[in-house]
């Protein structure tokens, strides 16, 4: 063969043909390959495997931490320093630099292990016929037109059509997001409005079987299979920053700006107001540049993210990239899937519907503990015959099994379909043991489930005759396809003849579960006796033309995937904070309608559902108005989930996507914050989140929500914080430049960067600890167009505390020199102690005012009272930090010598004692004027 085959899809082209016509379409024979022609054809296709994205290397991994916009103001200010004579400023700043990045590669070295993790869900080996002969390759030599056999158990490698099968079901969860097995079989289809995942006689790579086997011819390898498409969507989404860090590279404008704005201002007026040579000017200037700049911003802020990863790590939210803490507070909607995140994943019956009556179901879950009850009263399969007839119908005719709790599982975990599995736990409610009842009731013959006819039936001997009968058969299915089968009805243990109003009956009761999303079994009962003249004697040829006739309608089983109870709590919190969600499955839409109502995520009566058929047919322009209102997107492909995420993000959302599938993996990559899930989530999803949920709870979304809005919120507090100091700094330098140098300089850089980096350090990392503020989650999300660095934290640090702070280590500047009997006229000299002791005075005094508004930083508006005033530890440890710094810088001699400081006495110590009080005083005043005005409740 020198061409490829022309499928580009597995799709309706090679669906209708049958067997015959696919062996001949794809150029190969129930003998298989020759071993010549399927190296032929791995020359032409190449191999069965993933492509890998190139990873990046290691070392420019680490030196971006190294080159972001705040590092490299960081790097210009220490050499700024070195330029201005301040070789000691200059390495304490450089090495703030190297600490915090190489922080900051720790945190968030992470290898690009999201294909790894593709190719890990491709099975290693494929048995195969080639040369007429079962073989066991390497399942990246498999080759379009490779005969491959799979059985119960099997990954699939390939995609692939079936051309023979034995009750065959498939698990194609990983790639369609449906939590249920896949009947499969090997006729042609002839219909058209299928999706890919849909078509009865295709099976694709990455997913699993669960039951039977079968034999099917390879159609597509490698990055032609659908689960390569994935693949290919995922490795293709770009990078991009997080809000947060475009948020950084816009502050660190504006610090850069308000910094060199403020050094060009003091060199000019050094030059031409005070007339200081242009070499002192300079280098004045360049000191004022460095002081502007807050050297602990970036190690606060990198800490800050690093103590919100641990805070939601305490929420079951693992998070992989430091940035994306923030990126959770921003968000504006919640794409989110079913099955297992908003449900507990665990098929629970609630109902049965005998003739006359409904029994309600309690319990949930795969646990069988729970209760029947009949208008409120209690009964069991021993006291009423109808409920046991139906329970021992129900649960003999399934296939799977419940496992309980064990040492390498805490929780209950089901072997086969889980719809099959809550029949058997229904029955255990009931007081049926399912283990007599096999042992009593032995299988000896079972009719498969078939999709075409929707049921199956199991064949089992009686140990005691009914009337007259020495065999039984129990069928199951859906309702209507079911109750066409009958000729009788089981009343309350008498048989009557099922009528026509009857039948309308059962189908009325049907349409009312079906309407609430839930999923109903009916069940019926033939008894078989050597008397049925139209049956073989032996079991092996009884067929579904001979015994799926003349039945007995039991009854209804009425199931559904419960919602998870903390979910309608977290879901009213999202629509409180201005969230909108979105839910995007791959279940049905009347189901995905329903457990939406239920749990609030939709409040309307008519919520536009859209399948992804129909979602195929609009356009961008279409889906961006429909995604205005109250949506719920079903039945929806891997590239379609990506789409509605793009489209969202294209009008301004931050969007969090959950996902546990490979199908999930493309959406989660694009997403802004992509959450996957930590027991049911594939290695693919987890790779490509951002966030894992060790609980696959949707409320540990919302709590994770709620932390980052508060590290947003603890980065502004320590910004403000940080900023604070800045006007005190520069004031002490305008006297000295405005009075023509007689007041000696209060304040000198050394001392400047002891503020900055001694003792603003640790009680600014305390405010990146702080718990969130009340009523956090009643706001909207932040806007994404307003700077972190606003107008109103310039005000407030600069005009309210940064004032606050110049006015009161002004005074403790001037009150030294007054008490030692200098007037205006004559200022203590420079290098004199009462110089020294004055300008450690004014260091003092902004020290103290710092105390005060590390206080006042920890609420915006809440008092700090109410919050707790020692509550924050890593405050108090800061703050008795700074005045042990304080003190070692006043009083250790070599100390004195670096930063230019002297001893003060008790006088002045109780003066700087009451200066915190004093400013936590007048801000709680503004706090609760603020609260009175706007009527908040802090």
């Amino acid at each position: 063969m020198n061409e490829k085959l022309e499928f580009d899809t597995v799709d309706q082209t090679i669906a209708k043909l049958v067997p015959n016509q696919v062996f001949e379409q794809l150029q190969t024979n129930e003998e298989g390959l020759t071993t010549e022609e399927a190296t032929k054809r791995l020359d032409l296709y190449g191999k069965n495997t993933i492509k890998e994205k190139q990873g990046k290397s290691l070392y420019p991994l680490f030196l971006a931490n190294f080159t972001s916009m705040l590092a490299i103001l960081l790097w210009v200010s220490g050499a700024i320093a070195f330029i201005a004579q301040m070789p000691q400023l200059g390495i304490a700043v450089w090495c703030v630099n190297l600490i915090n990045g190489i922080f900051s590669f720790i945190q968030e070295y992470r290898a690009g292990k999201a294909t790894e993790a593709l190719k890990s869900l491709i099975s290693s080996y494929a048995r195969v016929i080639r040369d007429g002969q079962e073989q066991q390759i390497l399942a990246e030599e498999l080759v379009p037109g490779d005969l491959i056999l799979i059985e119960e158990g099997e990954k699939i490698s390939a995609d692939a059509r079936l051309v023979m099968s034995s009750d065959l079901r498939v698990n194609q969860s990983a790639l369609t997001g449906e939590s249920h097995p896949v009947q499969k079989y090997a006729d042609a289809v002839e219909r058209k409005d299928l999706e890919s995942f849909e078509i009865p006689n295709l099976i694709f790579a990455g997913s699993t079987v669960s039951s039977g086997s079968g034999q099917a011819v390879v159609v597509k390898t490698g990055m032609n299979t659908e689960f390569g498409k994935i693949a290919d969507l995922t490795l293709n989404v770009s990078e991009e920053l997080s809000p947060l860090q475009k948020e950084l590279v816009r502050l660190t404008k504006q610090i850069s700006i308000i910094a060199f704005a403020f050094g060009l201002t003091f060199f000019l007026l050094a030059i031409f107001f005070v007339k200081n040579p242009m070499a002192e000017s300079f280098i004045f200037a360049l000191g004022m540049i460095v002081a502007f700049i807050p050297e602990g911003l970036s190690p606060t802020v990198t800490l800050a993210l690093a103590q919100g990863v641990q805070r939601m790590a305490k929420k079951n939210a693992l998070v992989k990239n430091l940035s994306s803490v923030e990126t959770l507070g921003c968000t504006t909607v919640i794409c989110t899937d079913k099955t297992g995140t908003l449900t507990q994943n665990e098929m629970t019956v609630n109902h049965i519907w005998l003739p006359g009556r409904e029994l309600k179901v309690t319990g949930s879950g795969f646990a069988p503990k729970g209760k029947i009850l009949d208008n409120g009263r209690e009964i069991s399969a021993a006291n009423d015959s109808a409920l046991n007839l139906l329970v021992t119908a129900a649960s003999l005719c399934s296939n799977a099994k419940v496992i309980p709790p064990n040492q390498d599982n805490p929780h209950y975990t089901v072997l086969g379909d889980p719809t099959e599995a809550c029949l058997g736990v229904v029955a255990e409610k009931a007081g049926v043991r399912v283990d007599f009842l096999q042992r009593e009731l032995p299988r000896i013959y079972e009719l498969h489930f078939d999709s075409r006819r929707k049921r199956m039936t199991t064949i089992h001997e009686l140990n005691t005759q009914v009337h007259g009968k020495t065999r039984v058969a129990f069928t199951k299915g859906a309702p209507k396809e079911l109750i066409d089968l009958c000729e009788t009805v089981n009343v309350n243990g008498a048989v009557s003849p099922l009528t026509a109003e009857f039948k309308a009956t059962v189908m009325a009761a049907n349409d009312q579960y079906a309407r609430l999303g839930l999923r109903v079994l009916a069940v019926a009962v033939r008894y078989i006796g050597e008397d049925d003249q139209d049956l073989p004697a032996d079991v092996s040829e009884y067929t579904v033309e001979n015994i799926e006739r003349k039945m007995t309608f039991i009854g209804l089983v009425v199931m559904a995937d419960p919602p998870r109870p903390e979910v309608p709590d977290a879901v009213a919190k999202c629509h409180q904070a201005g969230i909108r969600i979105v839910m995007i499955t791959g279940d049905y839409g009347l189901t995905a309608e329903s457990i939406a109502k239920q749990i609030g995520i939709v409040r309307g009566d008519s919520p536009r559902v859209i399948s992804g058929v129909e979602l195929e047919n609009l356009s961008d322009e279409e889906l961006r108005k429909l995604l205005k209102e109250e949506i719920i997107f079903a039945r929806v492909a891997p590239e379609q989930k990506y789409r509605v995420v793009e489209n969202l993000q294209k009008v301004g959302e931050v969007v969090a996507v959950t996902g546990d599938g490979v199908n999930d993996a493309p959406a989660l990559k694009k997403a802004d914050i992509g959450v996957a899930m930590g027991i049911s989530g594939t290695d693919v999803a987890k790779e490509a989140a951002d966030m894992i949920l060790t609980d696959d709870n949707f409320a540990s979304i919302v709590q994770a929500v709620e932390q980052g809005r508060a590290v947003y919120n603890n980065i502004r507090k320590f910004l403000l914080y940080i900023l604070n100091s800045n006007m005190p700094e520069a004031v002490p330098s305008a006297f000295f430049l405005f009075s023509r140098g007689t007041i000696p300089l209060p304040l000198t850089i050394m001392q400047i960067l002891f503020i900055d980096l001694g003792t603003d350090l640790i009680p600014a990392l305390g405010l990146g600890s702080e718990e969130p503020e009340s009523g956090i989650m009643r706001k909207p999300p932040r806007n994404l167009a307003e700077p972190l660095l606003n107008k109103r934290i310039i005000f407030k640090a600069f005009c309210w505390y940064g004032i606050l702070a110049s006015v009161i280590s002004m005074c403790g500047y001037f009150f030294v020199n007054f008490s030692h009997g200098y007037s205006a006229a004559g200022w203590a000299e420079k290098g004199s102690n009462v110089y020294l002791v004055a300008t450690t005075m004014t260091l003092a005094g902004i020290v103290f005012s710092q105390i005060g508004a590390v206080m006042n930083c920890r609420t915006e508006r809440q008092s700090v009272f109410k919050k707790g005033l020692w509550k924050n530890p890593i405050i108090n440890i800061g703050i008795a930090a700074e005045i042990l710094f304080l003190a070692l810088i006043m009083y250790v001699p070599l100390l004195q010598d670096v930063f230019g400081t002297a001893p003060i006495g008790t006088k002045n110590w109780l003066l700087l004692f009451c200066v915190p009080p004093i400013i936590l005083m007048i801000e709680e005043i503004r706090k609760a004027v603020s609260r009175r005005l706007t009527h908040h409740d802090g």
